[in-house]
């Protein structure tokens, strides 16, 4: 189960710590401080970022209810990096992501954005796997990758268009296969080929 739908206030009951690793709670308070379990301290919203990008596992719990806040946080994390700095979401993107809500494909769009950015994920830990041995990490500045990345383009665009148009097709396919699960619902079975 997710951790956005455990209900339980108490950490040890979790999936994670029956299974035996260590889940990293955090507590947050109603003055909207966190507090760290681990470290007995009050953390920042930059350190729980240092967290996600190191891969470390936690929650965010109110400290007085027990309700699971890590979505929440996370969301924050998000707003702030696309406030400043160079945003990742175009208007447009966000835009249709906002007239998913609500919609009978909710559920579907969601799975779909969490599998494509684990594949882009995996993509890119290739990439970096790949180019591990093109250059000493020491000298591994920002402007080398960038030359490394730009001698790339075409792999990369190659790769991006065989998996865009693979979703694309994944799509297109359920969506006639839907027809015939919901007959009379707009949108499923007019396309059919």
């Amino acid at each position: 189960m997710p951790a956005s739908r455990r209900s339980s206030a108490d950490p040890s009951t979790t999936p994670e710590a029956k299974a035996g690793t260590s889940l990293r709670v955090l507590k947050k308070y109603p003055n909207r401080r966190l507090y760290d379990t681990q470290t007995s301290s009050y953390i920042t919203l930059a350190d729980v970022k240092q967290m996600v990008l190191a891969g470390e596992s936690f929650e965010v719990r109110d400290a007085k209810t027990g309700e699971d806040l890590t979505r929440s946080i996370l969301l924050q994390i998000i707003l702030e990096e696309e406030s400043g700095g160079v945003p990742m979401f175009s208007t447009q993107s966000l835009e249709q992501i906002i007239r998913f809500y609500g919609h009978a494909m909710q559920g579907m769009m969601g799975t779909m954005l969490e599998k494509n950015l684990q594949a882009f994920a995996e993509l890119q830990g290739r990439l970096l796997e790949q180019s591990r041995g093109l250059y000493d990490p020491k000298h591994l500045t920002p402007e080398v990758w960038t030359q490394f990345m730009s001698g790339q383009t075409p792999v990369l665009q190659n790769l991006m268009t065989s998996y865009l148009e693979q979703s694309r097709s994944l799509v297109e396919q359920l969506q006639r296969n839907a027809g015939g699960l919901f007959p009379g619902m707009p949108g499923f079975g007019s396309n059919k080929k």
